[in-house]
């Protein structure tokens, strides 16, 4: 071979080296991750044990008592109780003396009126306070021409006639006077208008220089006040719930402002009207205000069923709270725990838990919760 032919060789080895080299380089499934693998988990309530026998099982005993039904609230006045602040004569606000949210007593002054009307009403009593005094002087003439049988009986009732009709009026512009709050002796433009019960303010129409009365287009609601003396309590009660609550039936309000200080209520309405998205009932409980119910404070009402149902009871410690929730542990098979949601009720005397639903009476679940999850973290 010569050189050349040998040199020729060499270099076709090369290329053909050089390619193998490229095609494992860019091989695109060498050093691929291999395929992923699912792991089912199974239960998640299920806890496995090694040792059951360490764990002390007890039955839930049973306690017949109604059942509780809690739902929320919001306080309301009672509109029976709510009276409307107006102003019969229409003009310019120039003093207000009472503030949104005030407790006022009845008499108090609340604002100022400055009013056109006044002047009208003044000038109208002026002039039948003028004709009530010509005519009752038309009327002693008429009596008296009468009596000496200068004129007829029928002029003389007329005259009589004329001299009723000007008293009327005069009552009239006198009572207008009265009504829009200003005396007849002392007049002025300036109308008081004040306070007509004792109560709290809770809405205020208008401010200095407002327009007050409906002649300028102001609000004739000026303010309204309140008795909180006793309030309403409006909370919505589910379909499914009705027939556990009945008008006259006694409830526990806790503000959740004050959760230490319940108050006792009664059911005066529920509406016949359900809400067709919720489908829940307004249920309207009326309760005596001790002081601190304000309107709007959101409440929590507690009803006691009118029916008797066996309800499971169980130690404190077999329950479990944990984020918000209460949960009991019961055997189940094969050295394992099944994590349970309860309902509780209400505490009951030797440290003992009412249970509204979750468990029956009669099962069986764990002691000792706490022993238990220490345990199980041990593990």
């Amino acid at each position: 071979m010569t050189s050349k032919s040998a040199l020729k060789s060499i270099c076709c080895l090369a290329v053909c080296l050089s390619l193998a080299a490229c095609e494992k380089k860019f091989n695109p499934t060498d050093g691929a991750p291999p395929a992923t693998q699912t792991v089912p988990t199974g239960d998640m309530s299920l806890v496995t044990v090694d040792k059951p026998d360490q764990f002390p099982l007890i039955r839930a005993d049973q306690v017949e008592a109604p059942t509780e039904l809690k739902v929320t609230g919001s306080v309301n006045p009672d509109i029976a109780r709510e009276v409307p602040v107006i102003s019969l004569a229409s003009g310019r606000v120039v003093d207000i003396k009472a503030r949104l949210g005030d407790d006022v007593k009845k008499g108090d002054l609340l604002l100022k009126v400055q009013s056109p009307d006044i002047t009208s009403a003044f000038d109208t009593y002026l002039k039948a306070a003028n004709d009530e005094q010509l005519a009752n002087k038309a009327y002693a003439r008429a009596h008296d021409l009468y009596d000496h049988g200068a004129i007829s009986l029928g002029m003389l009732e007329q005259a009589e006639d004329t001299e009723k009709d000007a008293k009327a009026d005069l009552t009239a512009a006198e009572d207008q006077l009265n009504t829009l709050g200003v005396k007849k002796d002392h007049p002025s433009s300036i109308v008081p208008v004040y306070a007509p019960i004792s109560g709290v303010i809770i809405a205020q129409n208008v401010t200095n220089s407002a327009a007050a009365g409906v002649t300028f287009s102001g609000s004739s609601t000026l303010f309204t006040i309140a008795d909180l003396s006793v309030v309403w309590v409006i909370c919505d009660v589910y379909e499914n719930d009705l027939s556990k609550i009945a008008l006259g039936q006694s409830a526990v309000i806790t503000a959740n402002a004050f959760p230490d200080k319940p108050i006792t209520g009664r059911i005066s309405d529920i509406q016949p009207i359900l809400d067709p998205s919720i489908r829940t009932a307004k249920v309207r409980i009326e309760v005596r205000n001790p002081g601190f119910l304000k309107v709007g404070m959101f409440v929590t009402a507690t009803f006691q069923s009118r029916k008797i149902e066996d309800h499971a009871v169980v130690p404190a410690s077999a329950v479990l709270h944990l984020h918000d929730r209460d949960w009991v542990f019961v055997p189940a098979d094969d050295n394992k725990f099944r994590r349970v949601e309860i309902h509780g009720g209400q505490m009951l005397p030797g440290n003992r838990q009412e249970i509204l639903s979750g468990i029956n009476p009669g099962q069986q679940v764990v002691s000792n919760v706490l022993q238990f999850e220490s345990t199980l973290e041990a593990q």
